[in-house]
């Protein structure tokens, strides 16, 4: 992907359904959610397994994806719109829950590996390359328990305090992207200390 290259599509990860709505493992929605409210994003639809958005910034057109097939099989949504929109894996920016991360911190990279994230690692099976933008938002380590449980369990009170402020960082550092390209976003919000770190 170029530096002064900038996403065209942003996929936000998550699960749908009511009884997830407040978990961690759906931050990923939270931040689009937001991003589209920012963006005055429109008629909202359903396909390729997803809903879908659009949304205008400066003279470009852009889309807002939440794959509904579960966390597990993002993939493919995701290969599915690239596919029908005739997009490379780099016009993407992936949006979603990191435990590698402490609780709000938001970064942004070019690619890589999965780190263990299971909606990662569907889209990587399905692209067949890691290379494709992401936008990870730190929801920290369970002190105790499994993961599974930690990243479908609810929000604690502090977080729940907290989370509103984190998603509209992570929702900056995502229309940065979009309007700077992954390069510039990266060097202005990856050296960012989260607010009260």
């Amino acid at each position: 992907m170029s530096p002064t290259r900038s996403p065209s599509v942003v996929f936000g990860l998550g699960n749908p359904g009511r009884q997830y709505a407040e978990t961690r493992h759906n931050v990923g929605f939270l931040v689009l959610d937001e991003l589209a409210r920012r963006l005055g994003a429109s008629g909202r639809r359903r396909d390729h397994g997803a809903e879908i958005a659009e949304a205008r910034l400066d003279d470009r057109r852009l889309m807002l994806v939440w794959p509904q097939t579960y966390m597990n099989h993002s993939g493919r949504a995701v290969s599915s719109v690239l596919r029908f929109y005739k997009l490379a894996p780099s016009d993407a920016l992936v949006i979603y829950d990191d435990m590698d991360l402490a609780f709000g911190r938001v970064r942004l990279r070019r690619g890589g590996s999965s780190g263990g994230h299971n909606g990662v690692e569907s889209i990587i099976g399905s692209l067949g390359t890691k290379d494709f933008p992401r936008l990870r938002v730190g929801i920290g380590r369970p002190p105790h328990g499994d993961a599974i449980s930690y990243v479908l369990g609810r929000w604690r009170p502090e977080e729940r305090e907290a989370l509103g402020q984190v998603i509209a960082d992570a929702a900056e550092a995502a229309e940065a992207a979009l309007r700077h390209g992954i390069e510039r976003a990266m060097n202005e919000f990856n050296s960012r200390a989260r607010p009260g770190s």
